[in-house]
């Protein structure tokens, strides 16, 4: 097990070296490495001027659609495309289902970028959302599959691991066995699984969708939207960017054509240094020799002695609340607890005001767990909220 790496993040530690973070899984702290890939964006840009796109679609997207493709065990690297954010992939997918309105099996737990859009698409008529609530989260599971077997959806819409409660979802092959080019397509939110906790699609990578991006456990910051896009599923979404005019183009002589490879889900102009950021951390962790599993290891012994020290009634009212996601043998883990209570609002501005960072989502307070951390900040941070809370 991979111990902290505190000299990986110096720069970002350094502005408040006093602050706890543990809110890896909200806004993960950035690395070095991040900051040199930024520079090198700045410098390449204006070092190459006109010829910029030739070394951002020679050397820099490929790049980084190989480090992805590695993470996740995809066969090739071609399946991986990138846009500013998921969302734009959302709507560039539907667009491409020609029934309407469109028919979707979802969740009540998934994040606000889906939750708010299909509810306005709800409201204007153009689908009709089904969605299964995630408790009693002990048969969710078994739940979901039989609902999404009933048939009848040109959608399946479900998180990898939920933002909010961090329970994990283990039926994705049979999800893929359903999928079919002419309905349902399966779209995976991987935002909170994406090199948070070891990953494998190989299996199911020619039925399933799977976004996420560099936000979180991929330590990039903001504006590194990835998709993995199956062969032959929505070969010709009616959104589309002029990026997605160049490479091998196919479809009808005289109409719209389209890369046959995931560059069909390619937008428009936008900025590059977000994967820059991205191959400098990928980079940095080959060095390193660290693995997500390494990285996950980690935290999860710093999340079994925090939910012992809750258990324990070590940390103040904060004991009082209910673990949603306590920590388990499952491989397919939130890289943070879940912890519900009427007073989560409060304590987490408890908290902030003592300089720990924490995040919140309604009744529930996370505390997310990574390389930054070490042994010494947990103890801080559970004597913190024995004393503030």
């Amino acid at each position: 097990m991979a111990g902290a790496r505190k000299d990986l993040f110096s720069r970002a530690l350094s502005l408040d070296p006093d602050r706890l973070h543990f809110a890896a899984h909200s806004h993960h702290l950035w690395p070095d490495a991040s900051f040199d890939g930024q520079v090198r964006a700045w410098v390449e840009a204006n070092q190459f001027a006109d010829r910029k796109w030739d070394l951002v679609f020679g050397d820099v997207v490929p790049e980084a659609q190989k480090h992805v493709a590695a993470e996740l065990n995809l066969p090739s690297p071609d399946t991986v495309v990138f846009a500013s954010n998921t969302h734009d992939f959302l709507l560039r997918i539907i667009s491409g289902l020609e029934r309407k309105p469109i028919r979707i099996l979802s969740t009540d737990g998934e994040f606000h970028a889906f939750r708010r859009q299909a509810e306005r698409w709800e409201e204007a008529g153009q689908a009709v959302v089904t969605r299964v609530p995630l408790e009693p989260f002990e048969t969710f599971d078994e739940r979901f599959v039989q609902a999404a077997r009933g048939g009848g959806f040109d959608l399946i819409v479900i998180s990898q691991i939920f933002f909010k409660t961090g329970q994990g979802f283990n039926r994705l092959e049979d999800l893929a066995a359903l999928a079919d080019p002419a309905g349902p397509w399966v779209v995976v939110d991987g935002y909170h699984g994406f090199m948070a906790t070891p990953t494998d699609l190989s299996a199911v990578a020619d039925k399933v969708f799977y976004v996420t991006g560099g936000y979180k456990y991929a330590m990039s910051g903001e504006g590194a939207g990835i998709l993995h896009a199956p062969d032959g599923y929505c070969t010709r979404p009616v959104s589309t960017g002029w990026f997605a005019e160049f490479g091998n183009l196919m479809g009808p002589p005289e109409g719209v054509q389209y890369r046959a490879d995931a560059g069909r889900f390619w937008g428009a102009t936008m900025d590059s240094t977000p994967l820059y950021r991205f191959n400098g951390v990928r980079r940095m962790l080959d060095e390193a020799g660290l693995t997500t599993a390494d990285i996950a290891a980690h935290a999860h012994g710093l999340m079994r002695t925090f939910q012992q020290a809750v258990e324990g009634g070590q940390v103040g009212r904060l004991a009082d609340a209910e673990i949603l996601n306590p920590m388990t043998d499952d491989a397919n883990r939130a890289r943070f607890l879940a912890l519900r209570h009427a007073k989560a609002q409060a304590w987490r501005a408890r908290l902030l005001e003592a300089n720990v960072v924490t995040d919140v989502r309604d009744d529930t307070i996370r505390f997310g767990f990574g390389l930054y951390q070490d042994e010494a900040d947990l103890a801080r941070m559970i004597e913190t909220c024995e004393r503030v809370l």
